[in-house]
């Protein structure tokens, strides 16, 4: 047993919104909300993942429900370590003598504090050795781009917390940009705008739900259902209240959100070698991420662009596999400075 767990390699897509875990020879073995339910008396972890999600904004006064990473980065370290800790052991077990190896996925604008973070958080959570690479390399190796070539390749991740967009070659970053919007700025941006409107406070897993079931980032392609209910609680009366919300209205509150993700993809777009915008005005570019399932969203890229813009074939597990598939050519991304380690 001992020699089977220091061959084991784990990749972690350690996101805002949710984690995913791949374990080589297996695949992605674990999908959960990055959520924890906390009892505030004792410190002790009440729920991890689903369990604690379905708690977000309903719990009693003893118990906090809590997303520890932010904008794509650590915002409460213990809590990350402990959450860290509980999927890590949830994917390979409870066996003392298994140390993986593992990779963990980062945004590509993050400080070294943070960097440090992460990798200190895999370290107590049970790591051999922890690596980091940036999220944009990792989606494209997950997409199944080959980015080995000198042919250039651009790739859009949007996830809960962050945007990262990247034009890549020769196993290599050429240009890059990191924001912090994602996922969860459209939901804000939701809820905001309800407030605003309709004098209604709705809660984030409210927002989510309109988000999904009749979002849209360009209201020319319609979605169906075109409307739904949202209930909520009213500020003026404090009373139980419920209303009508169109997708056009969804579009309309995402709509700042929306373009500064557009606005990001156009100044990577600039910054990009000639040679290389060739490249992908052939080749098109690629949408990986939670966020980039939101309806519509590839059409007002194609439309801001004019570029061809396709979404991979499974753009949630791409970061995660990609972290797989980082393990399997890890000599040579080390070689490129492209992964960075921790023992």
């Amino acid at each position: 047993m001992f020699g089977f767990g220091w061959g084991l390699d784990i990749g972690v897509d350690l996101g805002t919104a949710s984690v995913l875990v791949f374990v080589k020879g297996k695949g992605i073995v674990l999908n959960e909300p990055s959520v924890v339910a906390i009892d505030k008396a004792s410190g002790e972890i009440f729920a991890v993942g689903e369990e604690a999600r379905r708690m977000l904004g309903r719990t009693p006064g003893n118990i906090v429900a809590v997303r520890p990473l932010r904008e794509g980065v650590i915002a409460d370290y213990d809590t990350t370590e402990r959450m860290l800790r509980y999927f890590l052991e949830k994917a390979i077990g409870k066996k003392p003598f298994l140390k993986p190896r593992v990779m963990v996925c980062i945004p590509s604008g993050v400080t070294s504090v943070e960097e440090r973070a992460v990798r200190e958080a895999a370290l107590q959570a049970g790591a051999r050795q922890a690596y980091l690479i940036e999220e944009p390399l990792a989606a494209a190796l997950g997409a199944g781009l080959d980015i080995s070539d000198a042919n250039g390749s651009m790739v859009v991740d949007i996830g809960g917390g962050t945007c990262d967009i990247a034009v890549l070659s020769l196993g290599g970053i050429v240009c890059s940009s990191s924001l912090r919007v994602g996922g969860d700025k459209f939901d804000e941006a939701i809820i905001r705008y309800i407030r605003r409107g309709y004098n209604l406070m709705i809660g984030e897993r409210t927002a989510e739900d309109l988000k999904v079931k009749i979002g849209t980032a360009y209201p020319k392609e319609k979605r169906d259902p075109s409307s739904m209910e949202v209930r909520g609680r009213d500020l003026v009366s404090g009373l139980p209240k419920t209303i009508e919300i169109t997708s056009e209205e969804v579009n309309k509150a995402m709509a700042e959100p929306l373009e500064a993700i557009v606005s990001a993809v156009k100044e990577v777009l600039e910054q990009t070698p000639p040679e290389l915008a060739a490249d992908i005005i052939d080749k098109g570019m690629v949408l990986t991420g939670g966020g980039s399932m939101l309806h519509g969203f590839n059409f007002l890229l194609m439309k801001k662009t004019g570029l061809f813009v396709h979404i991979s074939e499974d753009p949630v597990s791409c970061v995660a596999l990609g972290t797989g598939k980082a393990l399997q050519m890890l000599d040579v991304l080390q070689q490129n400075g492209l992964v960075t380690r921790k023992v």
